[in-house]
């Protein structure tokens, strides 16, 4: 057997590849995207756990300590009691400039 008839396999099997390491739904390009999308994922299931644990120490507060139980309700209600000054801050609009 002559390899001369046997040269376009290897070509064929090198196109093929290179055109599924292109392919917009099945190639390299879908696998960094499906990647992008877990780090992303990733990074949102821990802001979520981070905010599960800052609302269950929160509720834990909530049921022992009266102080934080009358803090949540004043915040809530927007109450203050008699004799008491509220000072509120807002956010500092970025557009403004800080300094005249």
């Amino acid at each position: 057997m002559s390899l001369a008839r046997w040269w376009p396999f290897p070509l064929l099997v090198c196109l093929a590849l290179g055109f599924a390491a292109l392919d917009a739904n099945a190639g390299l390009r879908a696998w960094w995207d499906l990647r992008a999308s877990l780090r992303a994922a990733e990074s949102e299931r821990v802001a979520l756990e981070q905010e599960v644990s800052r609302l269950r120490a929160e509720a834990d507060a909530l049921e022992s300590d009266r102080f934080a139980i009358e803090r949540a309700i004043r915040e809530r209600l927007r109450l203050a009691h008699t004799g008491e000054t509220v000072v509120r801050f807002s956010a500092a609009d970025p557009s403004t400039p800080r300094f005249p």
